[in-house]
């Protein structure tokens, strides 16, 4: 089921430590440097040889993967992207609103951003284990693909199958529309940003739309939902709004 992280030893030489990271980035993984004490207690050994890799938790999908299974439903795509999500029980929790409110899979990224790990799993109430997940290099670039529906000469096979989906692309964010006043029927991908700076300007402007919590509680210096909450809050909306169209 592939890497998610490498740990290299700090004091490692250079051209070793840059070895192990190049081989790293080319297998998706997370790579993160840490004390020599750190990577024998978690390996048990003191052979590490500087460096430790971790195997992903899960088996992770494609995004053709996840659009299929809409497919094999008879449904129109609905996906939830993190844009950065670093907490795992942020993710846990997201994945959880995810599968209960009809999502057909989460798309996460390889860098920047919590991987399926043993605490998103439990987070997630054994939702990790049922939801699909994909893990991008690039989600602009899967947001591109998912709005555009008309292929271009000279693409691969799976470029042109995703365009063909024609997915309207939402992420929530404080300055968007009131989630009340969308129509969030139809193929629909909503975007998540991380728990600090929220969604990228980057992939906001390649979003087809904003969405916004209204919020009580002016002047109180509590200024956003916690990001699972707005996801929950959000999912919930998509999935009464698709029941209703059904």
């Amino acid at each position: 089921s592939g890497v998610d992280t490498v740990l290299i030893a700090e004091g490692m030489a250079p051209a070793v430590a840059a070895y192990y990271t190049a081989l790293a980035k080319e297998a998706g993984a997370t790579v993160k440097r840490v004390h020599p004490n750190k990577l024998r207690l978690m390996t048990g050994t003191e052979s590490h040889q500087g460096v430790a890799a971790f195997a992903s938790e899960i088996e992770y999908a494609t995004v053709e993967d996840l659009l299929a299974a809409a497919k094999a439903k008879g449904e129109p795509p609905f996906l939830v992207l993190s844009d950065g999500i670093e907490d795992p029980h942020n993710l846990g929790a997201v994945m959880r609103s995810a599968l209960l409110c009809g999502a057909h899979g989460i798309v996460i990224p390889k860098r920047g951003g919590a991987s399926v790990t043993p605490t998103v799993i439990k987070s997630s109430a054994g939702a990790a284990e049922r939801l699909p997940v994909a893990r991008v290099a690039n989600i602009g670039e899967i947001i591109r693909r998912l709005k555009e529906q008309s292929p271009q000469k000279g693409e691969d096979q799976h470029s042109r199958r995703l365009k063909e989906q024609g997915v309207f692309v939402y992420c929530a964010d404080m300055d968007g529309v009131s989630l009340r006043k969308n129509n969030l029927t139809g193929p629909i991908a909503l975007v998540l940003g991380s728990e600090g700076s929220g969604v990228s300007q980057l992939v906001k402007k390649l979003c087809d739309g904003v969405v916004r919590l209204d919020m009580a509680a002016p002047g109180t210096g509590v200024d956003s939902y916690n990001v699972s909450v707005a996801a929950g809050i959000i999912l919930y909306e998509i999935q009464s709004q698709r029941a209703v169209e059904e």
